[in-house]
């Protein structure tokens, strides 16, 4: 298959049937309790499901997009000289959420992202345990679609609406101290906390204005970003580091993020409501 006669539309599709069979066999493991654990070198957890799932998307993706270079955060990347040329590649995360998986809360997704010119122009989450599918294009709107069947019902998402006085609400994990994160949000707005797990369902959150931000330190890789993003910024959102600087996508030897800032309706006053010059828990 020749990689020009891909049009937008049918990659997308491809995304969003891609993570769905991912999903499906993440679900196998999921509800059998039938998978092995153990860390990676940076601490952060990692399943047989989370290679499954990865043995799913390579297979599919590589089969329909044979011309089309992946990155998955399950297999590594090449070293930049080799990649920094591509125009277009899929950045994937097997399971955002591996901990949330771990512990059976279902707050998990598969996570399929395409970057073009050094954007997020496809963004793909898929929780399986919720039913639910987050999606967007460049220029198309983000989308939700909740269900089991083809005849999902889908609708369009934005960021929650902003008018003073409103309270601000602060996307959280699920173990997050909430003291601890309220010394970087300044005092004179206030705030509700809303915890969920995933970064990347937390971002959704955002998107469809059931929170306003969220705000992550630690070690996070670009797969984690790249596909809500998408949807966050096609919602009229958006991601940035945690100095109110644009992330970036494939232009570093390493993959891994900064701290980072989702935030919301751009109507807020941000740069008042967190301090970016404090590190951001």
């Amino acid at each position: 298959m020749i990689m020009s006669s891909i049009n937008d539309d049918k990659l997308l599709n491809i995304a969003l049937e891609s993570a769905k069979k991912a999903g499906l066999e993440v679900m196998k493991y999921y509800r059998n309790k039938s998978f092995t654990a153990e860390l990676k070198d940076d601490e952060s957890p990692v399943t047989s499901a989370d290679y499954a799932a990865n043995d799913v998307l390579m297979d599919q993706l590589k089969t329909l997009t044979p011309d089309i270079p992946i990155i998955s955060e399950e297999v590594g990347a090449l070293p930049l000289a080799q990649r920094e040329g591509w125009e277009r590649y899929w950045l994937l995360d097997p399971i955002d959420g591996t901990g949330e998986f771990i512990i059976g809360s279902g707050d998990f997704a598969v996570n399929i992202a395409l970057i073009e010119n050094g954007w997020p122009s496809i963004g793909v989450i898929h929780a399986p345990d919720h039913h639910l599918t987050y999606y967007a294009q460049n220029h198309l709107g983000a989308f939700k679609e909740s269900g089991l069947h083809k005849n999902n019902s889908s609708h369009q998402i934005h960021v929650a609406e902003y008018q003073q006085p409103r309270r601000i609400k602060v996307a959280i994990s699920k173990r997050q101290r909430i003291d601890l994160m309220g010394q970087y949000l300044n005092t004179k707005f206030d705030f509700d906390h809303v915890a969920l797990g995933s970064c990347s369902l937390k971002n959704c959150l955002i998107a469809e204005g059931g929170a306003d931000c969220y705000l992550r330190i630690g070690v996070t890789g670009e797969w984690d970003t790249g596909a809500s993003q998408c949807i966050l910024e096609q919602a009229g959102g958006t991601i940035i580091d945690s100095e109110f600087n644009p992330l970036s996508y494939n232009k570093r030897e390493s993959l891994l993020n900064p701290d980072f800032l989702s935030l919301g309706n751009q109507n807020i006053p941000w740069q008042e409501v967190i301090n970016a010059h404090r590190q951001v828990y």
